[in-house]
């Protein structure tokens, strides 16, 4: 888990108050290495935000997925799995995602 931005500010003021490299990390419980870091960091952008996540699309792209149900609005949860190369769970929760609603009966 990441520290909250303000954590790790008050870790750095402290350490600028004139306390050692050990101190500030018992008093924070943080890792030497933790506040090297966030010092390197801030000497070198002025910040110490946090990055934000971006974790990629791990099966289905959402804009490729909306683009293809666009072209193709009769296509079958399974016609599209076999599109994509996964299962129809995972297209059925990327519609669900995007909040693309899809009525389809295949027993018909």
């Amino acid at each position: 888990m990441a520290y909250d931005e303000k954590y790790r500010k008050r870790a750095e003021e402290y350490r600028n108050e004139g306390h050692t490299l050990e101190e500030t990390t018992k008093v924070f419980n943080i890792s030497i290495s933790t506040l090297r870091t966030w010092e390197t960091k801030y000497k070198a952008t002025g910040e110490i935000k946090n990055k934000p996540l971006q974790r990629p699309h791990k099966k289905i792209d959402p804009q490729v997925l909306e683009v293809y149900v666009e072209n193709h609005p009769d296509a079958y949860l399974i016609e599209i799995a076999e599109v994509f190369g996964c299962g129809e769970s995972a297209v059925r929760k990327a519609l669900q995602r995007q909040g693309i609603a899809r009525k389809k009966d295949q027993t018909v």
